[in-house]
């Protein structure tokens, strides 16, 4: 059994592991989630873009409550060594950005999936739209990777 003063160091580890696995998740499902909607949109295709949307979704929740529980907890370096760091500060704005891209296609894909279920064929116009949107929210992903590796070798504190 791990004594007391290991269990921080291995929840440290364990956290930050999932945190970046989130990140390899995330990165394939929204790059298969543009190369999805290309189409074509038979119902295989359509699953393709709804199982890319899903693991997307998984990746975010990851990234959401890791980066909360490493950010507010007492595990890692503090909210004040964060919130004073400025590729902190960059990742968290790119983090935002791709939640605000990420209003239009929550919006439409839900409206693709509920057509799916009610039988009929969604409206898969603004498609194009959708794969522009999730190759920029993949390569703002990467520019997070950029931030982050800088935060974490003390660039940027102020």
């Amino acid at each position: 059994m791990a004594s007391s003063e290991e269990v921080p160091t291995t929840v440290r580890w364990l956290l930050a592991a999932v945190h970046l696995l989130a990140l390899g998740i995330g990165l394939g499902a929204v790059w298969a989630r543009g190369r999805a909607l290309r189409g074509p949109f038979d119902r295989a295709g359509l699953y393709r873009v709804f199982a890319a949307d899903n693991w997307w979704a998984a990746a975010a929740a990851l990234w959401l409550g890791t980066g909360l529980i490493r950010l507010f907890s007492s595990l890692e370096k503090g909210r004040t060594y964060y919130f004073t760091n400025t590729y902190f500060l960059a990742k968290m704005g790119l983090f935002v950005l791709i939640v605000l891209l990420e209003l239009t296609p929550i919006v439409t894909l839900i409206r693709w999936r509920n057509s799916v279920r009610q039988g009929s064929t969604p409206d898969t116009s603004r498609a194009a739209v959708l794969a522009r949107i999730s190759v920029l929210q993949a390569v703002i992903v990467v520019a997070m990777v950029f931030a982050a590796t800088a935060m974490a070798r003390g660039l940027g504190a102020r």
